[in-house]
């Protein structure tokens, strides 16, 4: 066995609730990178499908075809090992093209927002020192031609978003252009080639050597929650190591109601998430890729009813699987039941395992959801720092609320006290043991880009391993489970109490006409800081309760310090493209707020 990132077995997460056939330790063949990832699948399933979009099949022989000719053609352009190329597209077949024949030659992709506006990019492009940009002409015209009077690119490759889209008909691709539903833009830069172009070539791709615990796969911005932006380091033994993690804990399960599926190969991923966030990274592309499965990719988050029409006219000869943030099952959650049945079949959606991460899953979500649809929804847990898999609930055991589950095969972690790392774990089992979630393994980040001092705050040795202090504040039951009470910096301070944000909204949430909640602190002169409320209803109650009503009702149901001094009723709440609450900008563009400033 190969085990590089052993964990004592005595750990008290591998008891009770650990999901049976899953393996306690991560053996895998360490040196293998990427390359190795989608080599391994292209000889094992040549013929099978890896991609669906825009009414396009491509198999793996196919898409290994395709890489290997945009790799050759980045190396013609001198692109060398440690290079970085931006990559400016939505969800699409040129994305996982453009990741996967970059890191073919040893280059390093870094996917951007494609909702980001020029200063946004530009400040991402300068962070990352990415001097070749892959981007949709669209967006090219919209966004990047306003920066490039501010940046020195050496080569622009561009693409039209139905420019592989072989499965349509040239009519209907013509026709979508002229009537503007399929967006397209001009670019005049004197170092542009088209994608089109890069794969006219004969393919010859350099051998190129990656050592894959040192050489970085990838720079994936994060922090924007907290702070300016960071690149977080991404190494290929991260995201190999992740991917493997994945597959191990999603395949191993057995659902005892369906004792004979097993997820794997040509099981569906479907690709709502974008590509560029770590989250889709690892769960949609490399995972897909992984177990032999194939990506359903949308270019962004269609209606509810127009995503399932769609995958329920594709085959299904293996199960899906559908990763996404909470508020996307709770789309589904409130559909009638009419409109369920339409696309169900013997009672049961197409979703056999649904995972939900990049914020909490609750159970007002959760129970709806899994009564209507049959499917089994539960809840990972990760961060962009550890590629991003931490750990995971049963997917078809027992599941407690709350509980963020146990962590992957190879994965350790502890609660350490929030201000002394270096006093070690904290003995104390259930909530007097507060303190700072920290995990060690194989999918640990680097570090952050040109970042020492950041580094070095996030990344801790303790007991001869390194360990990420992940910002998030829980502890742990006596089976090894954790409970997240919320993030270290979003914590709110009132009276000397500690109010976390997620269990008032966890409160708030359980009101019958409530759909969202999100809460965050306000400066107050007596308190130090107040709890303030922003909700939407659900949208058969709108107009049917005040926000004094439902102060009230939070002061019959929580202590007086938890319940919100503030309430506003809105029409939704804000939130990032991965469907994340942004209560830091309700935070920041609150009146109360500003006065502070």
């Amino acid at each position: 066995m190969t085990i590089k990132f052993p964990v004592e077995e005595n750990r008290p997460f591998y008891g009770k609730f650990w999901p049976e056939g899953v393996p306690h330790q991560l053996d895998y063949d360490y040196s293998w990178t990427l390359n190795d990832l989608l080599e391994d699948s292209v000889k094992n399933f040549p013929n099978d499908p890896v991609i669906w979009f825009l009414d396009t099949w491509v198999t793996y022989l196919e898409f290994n075809n395709m890489v290997d000719k945009f790799a050759s053609s980045l190396y013609m352009m001198g692109i060398r090992k440690g290079d970085v190329i931006a990559i400016y597209l939505p969800n699409s077949i040129q994305y996982v093209v453009s990741f996967y024949g970059a890191i073919k030659i040893g280059a390093i992709p870094s996917g951007i927002n494609p909702t980001y506006k020029p200063g946004e990019i530009l400040h991402q492009i300068e962070m990352i020192n990415a001097k070749y940009i892959v981007a949709l002409d669209s967006l090219y015209e919209e966004n990047i031609t306003e920066i490039i009077s501010k940046w020195n690119f050496n080569k622009i490759i561009y693409t039209n978003i139905a420019d592989l889209a072989s499965g349509m008909s040239k009519i209907i691709i013509w026709l979508g252009k002229k009537l503007k539903k399929i967006p397209t833009g001009k670019v005049d830069h004197p170092n542009a080639i088209s994608f089109l172009e890069c794969l006219n070539i004969d393919p010859n791709p350099p051998n190129v050597s990656i050592n894959p615990e040192e050489d970085a796969a990838t720079y994936i911005m994060t922090g924007g929650t907290t702070g300016i932006p960071k690149a977080a380091i991404l190494t290929h033994q991260n995201l190999v190591a992740n991917s493997i993690q994945a597959e191990l804990f999603g395949t191993r399960q057995r659902d005892p109601e369906n004792p004979d599926m097993i997820l794997g190969p040509r099981t569906a991923v479907i690709g709502v998430l974008p590509l560029f966030h770590s989250f889709a990274l690892t769960a949609v592309m490399n995972l897909a890729i992984r177990v032999g499965g194939w990506m359903i990719l949308f270019a962004k988050p269609p209606p509810v009813e127009e995503m399932l029409e769609q995958i329920t006219s594709l085959p299904n000869p293996n199960g899906m699987i559908y990763a996404g943030a909470e508020i996307l099952f709770q789309r589904i959650a409130v559909l009638p039941e009419s409109t369920i049945a339409k696309y169900s079949k013997n009672g049961k959606f197409p979703f056999i395992v649904c995972i939900s991460a990049a914020g909490p899953l609750h159970d007002y979500v959760r129970e709806p959801f899994e009564k209507k649809t049959k499917a089994k929804l539960t809840e990972l847990y990760g961060l962009t720092e550890t590629s991003p898999g931490v750990s995971g609930n049963n997917l078809y055991g027992y599941r407690e609320p709350g509980f963020i589950g146990v962590p992957f095969p190879g994965t350790d972690w502890n609660i350490f006290p929030t201000d002394n790392f270096d006093d070690g774990p904290i003995k104390i089992i259930g909530e007097e043991g507060k303190g700072e979630i920290c995990t060690c393994g194989p999918q640990i980040m680097k570090g952050y880009l040109n970042n020492p001092e950041r580094t070095a705050a996030t990344i801790k040795e303790w007991d001869n391993r390194k360990w990420l202090l992940t910002g998030d504040i829980g502890y742990m039951d006596e089976y090894g489970r954790i409970k997240i009470k919320d993030r270290k910096k979003q914590l709110i301070k009132m009276a000397g109490h500690s109010v976390f944000p997620a269990e008032v909204e966890t409160m708030i949430g359980n009101h019958p006409k409530v759909l969202e909640v999100a809460v965050a602190g306000l400066p107050d002169k007596k308190t130090g800081e107040a709890v303030k409320a922003w909700v939407s209803l659900k949208p058969k109650e709108v107009g049917t309760i005040t926000k004094e009503e439902l102060l009230s009702w939070c002061k019959e149901h929580m202590a007086k310090w938890k319940c919100p001094k503030y309430l506003d009723i809105i029409n939704q709440i804000p939130k990032n493209i991965i469907g994340k609450v942004q209560r830091r900008f309700l935070q920041e563009n609150d009146p109360l707020y500003e006065k502070k400033e």
